[in-house]
């Protein structure tokens, strides 16, 4: 093999014997150089199997980095916008890292797994950021992705197949917390947190221990209605959560082209994670000035009249002036509703605007196009109370 096809090889999981296995459509992608599946069965299926029962996604091409050092906290508390000190052993947050603009460079979740030891979950790959920043701190930090598989339990009956897998306790674990079990001689680490907006868990092992992970999930879960999920199921459901995707809502400041194409974290409707008393971390100048000035786009959730969705649809003020663009859009099967995410140029987003979507559908090979009108939604389209109950429903 030379070293350009080595280069461009795409990687089975280590879930993929599994996976593949149960791939009826054979559809796949490609993602951070591993192959995933798109669908397995039904997009239908699936999608019901994450609000109605258990859905299991293979999370393990995601960038994890490993953290140690006594001074992991400060560390962190520069890298990323939002107080860090409030992470403790077990604990799991939602940040957000800027550039020196201010603009987003990525989201993802911290973990705090021990004392002074910590990892960082994202989509893109950033170690040479996260080592630029390290700089004059007394800590180590180790790329660990190909060290650590995962898999998203999620769904109504996640709680109870784990809990048919004998992990004791595990209804007792709160949103955002983590908590070690026993497993075939080795550790698993489950975490409550998931990229669906209901009840759900991630789980973290050793690879040599994937496929027995596989099947004994598969095995306990099979009462409840467990079914495998691929990527466009769990699409339609993080829309209907309103949560962003690096790639979707907003390009990572790193690879835009453009500086000024870069989107701040208020600009992503996710200014809550942006804290100012703490007094220094990266983009903290230019947030400030963000925050005197006024941002140039508001990101909104969009009630979508009819049932077209508007995927890429450009949004019009009532005068049919351009003011920007839908990012993301689904039909809701949980919402009932013809929902989107959309960029738009400030100050428009506000709940009484008068919005339009131009959306194109083929109907028998013709091509149509509407103005179909848009509501602002100020709250998740979906977001049921068993996501927040502790104990979880088992």
């Amino acid at each position: 093999m030379t070293l350009r096809e080595a280069q461009q090889r795409v990687l089975p999981t280590p879930f993929h014997s599994r996976t593949s296995a149960v791939c009826e459509t054979n559809l796949w992608s490609s993602w951070k150089g591993y192959t995933v599946v798109d669908c397995y069965t039904s997009l239908e299926d699936e999608y019901f199997a994450i609000r109605n029962a258990t859905s299991v996604f293979d999370l393990s091409p995601m960038t994890k980095y490993r953290i140690t050092g006594k001074e992991g906290m400060a560390y962190l508390d520069k890298l990323m916008t939002r107080r860090m000190d409030r992470l403790t052993p077990g604990r799991v947050l939602y940040a957000l890292w800027c550039n020196d603009r201010g603009h987003v460079l990525d989201d993802g979740t911290v973990f705090q797994l021990d004392e002074n030891h910590w990892r960082l979950c994202s989509q893109e790959r950033h170690l040479d950021w996260l080592l630029t920043t390290a700089t004059g701190f007394d800590v180590e930090i180790h790329d660990e992705s190909d060290e650590v598989v995962a898999l998203a339990v999620q769904g109504p009956t996640s709680c109870r197949t784990l809990k048919a897998m004998n992990l004791a306790g595990i209804e007792d674990l709160k949103p955002f917390a983590s908590r070690r079990f026993p497993f075939e001689g080795a550790e698993l680490l489950v975490s409550r947190t998931g990229f669906t907006g209901d009840l759900g868990y991630e789980l973290w092992i050793e690879p040599g221990r994937a496929e027995r992970l596989w099947d004994a999930l598969f095995s306990a879960g099979n009462p409840f209605g467990i079914l495998p999920v691929g990527g466009q199921a769990l699409d339609m459901a993080r829309i209907e959560a309103g949560f962003i995707q690096a790639g979707v809502e907003f390009v990572p400041a790193a690879t835009v082209v453009r500086p000024h194409r870069g989107r701040s974290p208020f600009e992503l409707g996710l200014g809550r994670l942006v804290h100012f008393d703490k007094p220094i971390f990266n983009g903290r100048r230019a947030l400030l000035e963000e925050r005197k000035q006024g941002s140039r786009y508001r990101l909104v959730k969009l009630d979508i009249a009819g049932n077209k969705p508007a995927g890429d649809a450009f949004i019009y003020n009532r005068k049919q002036k351009v003011i920007g663009h839908v990012t993301s859009a689904v039909w809701s099967p949980s919402a009932k509703m013809n929902i989107a995410l959309a960029s738009l140029e400030m100050p428009w987003g506000r709940p009484d605007d008068e919005l339009y979507a131009e959306v194109y559908y083929n109907s028998e090979l013709q091509w149509k196009r509407l103005l179909a009108r848009c509501k602002v939604v100020e709250d998740a389209f979906f977001d049921p109370p068993r996501r927040h109950k502790t104990p979880a429903e088992c």
